[in-house]
């Protein structure tokens, strides 16, 4: 510790020796062209305390080390006087157990020859005796056993106290080999203090004479710029004038350069008017080319007969958790409504349909978009309308809506009864709705008095090739309440589940097929449209859905007829002559829809969040498909009725005399039901 006070003194000595030299230096070549050289005897001097810091680092780690050696050393004495102590008291007890020992011993030496002797004396004694004798045995080999403990413990005793002594060996070995660490670390460390110690003298005499060298030749630099300085007055005082002359010459600049910036200033906003103008104008004619383009291609699509494919988005709800996982992954093209981007794995990639509705868009908005196609069915034209996406994407809520803000299955009932109300005068309509789907492959009635009845699909016997189903429930309905009322009991029935994915999850496809059939009152011209408006049950992966037992068996058949449903469009697309309609309950019903003289869109419902992008890639895909299919325009259903005398009486009570209000067929033109009970009188209408 003197040693190192005494180092620490000679360091702030040498600093203070460096702090004058630096001051000598810098006062008298302020401004000289030789501080480039002042400066790298700067970088030098820094150095030189670095060096020296570092020394320091190294001694205060060394005298750590010491200190660390020295409290190591302290330890392992106490732990050998502990252990010397503790040796000291387990010898004191062997030795008192030993001593214990020999005297139980000896005194047990001492009662055994009477016992020998009671033995041999009294062998032809009484029982008594011969009792006395047994007990006498029983204590002498209890006595013979304990004497046996005893030399066991006495040998136990002898090797714990030889490993006492062993470990008592290893101790002092140990504390040898400590103390010559020690006195090594000790040695080394009186090593590398001296050659610090030489290191530093020696850094700091040469330090010292470079200082001396170098000083030298900065006075005789600063002479030399002495008189450098005494022959450029002469120039200075030249600069000196020719300045003034080019201020005198300046002050005037200002005024023209502001005017020439004004001008400057107003030719360029003069520019950019002209420029967004014609920016707006070419914004303007290229949203009208844009409108016209998508009206020239939704007439081209209509004549063409393909299928119109309409995209929805979700929005990001609070069931999709937080994290990358939800984030939003598709974005829209603010100039082209018909145009989705979908980051999928870092990649972008677009879709073009024809039509793309935000997670902003209102279920109006989207009913706008159909309602055209929907009033053509009071026409005569059969229209098919199902949604498609993945299980959770809104499908459901798109189709069938709350109660509070309906979907397209309500509203398009509502605008069929506002339609047929502003053509009463001139028509006589009646609108007739039935529910059905499709669960694990068999068809069931909704609206029937035993849904779980497995219903088929079967061939018009009339021969027009169109398809029915025998036994399926049809309601008239007349009014909202109607709707409602059938609405309300079509859900009960239907099949819904809890899933990892959907807490409502649509374990079935569901139809709804509204039938109108008109009659002009004046020419009697007779026609017939069917709307299909058609809820898929969304595709799911087993393993994110955790579907188990019957949801397993239920998320397999979906996407099974689901398949079908892609080979149909596969098939169509291609042109084959063979659609594989019959692989699927699904396709099967909906081949009249699909076949060519029907119109027909489909709604794709999207999820906007990062873990659900493979399925919305999917989907979008197969959407694009579904668009490039021709299917032909539609055919109008539509007959002229006989004006004679027999069917002109039967149709006049038509226009004059309202149908019935509950039907259910198993043929296309059949009577009345026969099917009473509680749910005809559930839904039959006030009026």
């Amino acid at each position: 510790m003197v040693e190192n006070e005494r180092l620490r003194q000679e360091m702030r000595r040498c600093e203070a020796e460096l702090q004058e030299l630096r001051a000598k230096l810098a006062a008298p070549c302020a401004g000289c062209e030789h501080s480039q050289e002042s400066a790298q005897l700067r970088a030098r001097l820094a150095q030189l305390q670095l060096e020296v810091a570092e020394n320091k680092s190294m001694l205060s780690e060394l005298n750590l080390e010491v200190q660390q050696k020295t409290d190591r050393l302290a330890e392992v004495e106490l732990r050998l006087k502990d252990c010397l102590a503790e040796k000291a008291q387990e010898e004191e007890r062997l030795s008192r157990r030993l001593r214990d020992s020999h005297e139980t011993i000896a005194s047990l030496r001492a009662q055994s020859p009477p016992i020998k002797y009671v033995i041999k004396t009294v062998e032809v004694e009484s029982s008594k005796t011969k009792q006395a004798l047994n007990e006498s045995q029983t204590r002498n080999q209890h006595l013979q056993e304990q004497v046996a403990m005893q030399r066991q413990v006495l040998k136990e005793m002898e090797q714990q106290l030889q490993s006492s002594h062993q470990l008592t060996a290893q101790l002092r070995a140990q504390i040898a080999m400590y103390e010559a660490e020690l006195e090594r670390a000790h040695g080394q460390m009186l090593e590398e203090m001296q050659s610090l110690e030489e290191d530093k003298n020696r850094a700091i005499e040469e330090a010292f004479a470079r200082a001396q060298v170098e000083m030298k030749a900065v006075h005789e630099n600063l002479a030399g710029v002495r008189t450098n300085l005494l022959t450029l007055q002469p120039a200075l005082r030249t600069l000196t004038n020719d300045y003034n002359g080019l201020k005198r010459q300046v002050r005037g600049f200002p005024l023209l350069l502001q005017e020439a910036l004004k001008g400057v200033k107003a030719e360029i906003g003069q520019a950019i008017e002209e420029v967004n103008s014609n920016n707006q104008e070419l914004l303007r004619k290229y949203r009208r080319e844009l409108q016209l383009r998508k009206k020239c291609h939704n007439e081209l699509v209509r004549l063409k007969g393909n299928i119109r494919v309409i995209a929805r988005v979700r929005p990001v709800t609070k069931e999709d958790g937080d994290g990358p996982e939800a984030s939003n992954a598709v974005t829209f093209d603010p100039d082209d409504d018909s145009v989705i981007h979908l980051l999928h794995k870092g990649k972008p990639v677009s879709f073009e349909l024809d039509k793309v509705f935000s997670p902003r868009a209102s279920q109006q908005d989207v009913f706008q978009e159909v309602q055209a196609l929907i009033t053509s069915c009071i026409d005569g034209f059969n229209v098919c309308i199902f949604a498609y996406g993945q299980t959770g994407a809104g499908k459901t809520y798109t189709m069938e809506g709350t109660p509070e803000n309906p979907g397209i299955n309500q509203r398009a009932l509502q605008l069929l009864f506002s339609e047929v109300q502003e053509k009463a005068s001139d028509w006589e309509f009646t609108i007739t709705v039935s529910a059905a789907e499709i669960y694990n492959e068999a068809l069931r009635d909704l609206l029937g008095q035993e849904p779980q009845e497995k219903l088929e699909i079967r061939l018009c016997p009339d021969g027009s090739g169109q398809l029915y189903v025998p036994g399926l429930t049809e309601f008239r309905v007349q009014s909202v309440d109607d709707i409602n009322k059938v609405f309300e009991f079509g859900h009960t029935n239907r099949t819904t589940e809890f899933t990892n994915l959907n807490e409502h999850s649509s374990r079935s496809h569901a139809l709804l097929i509204v039938t109108v059939r008109g009659v002009d009152c004046s020419t009697g011209l007779r026609t017939t449209g069917k709307l299909n408006l058609v809820d898929l049950a969304g595709s799911e992966r087993v393993g994110k859905s955790g579907a188990e037992g019957s949801r397993l068996r239920e998320a397999q058949h979906i996407n099974k007829s689901l398949s079908a449903l892609g080979d149909v469009i596969a098939a169509l697309r291609s042109r084959q002559g063979h659609v594989p309609f019959r692989n699927s309950k699904l396709t099967y019903l909906l081949q009249d829809s699909l076949s060519g003289d029907s119109k027909t869109l489909m709604v794709v419902q999207v999820s906007p969040v990062e873990k659900n992008t493979s399925e919305t890639l999917y989907s979008l895909k197969f959407a694009e498909r579904v668009r490039s299919v021709e299917l032909g325009p539609g055919a109008r259903r539509a007959e002229l009725g006989s004006w004679s005398s027999q069917e002109h009486l039967e149709w006049e009570p038509a226009c004059q005399t309202p149908p019935g209000s509950t039907r259910a067929h198993s043929a296309p033109g059949s009577g009345p039901s026969s099917r009473p009970g509680s749910i005809r009188r559930r839904l039959q209408p006030s009026a």
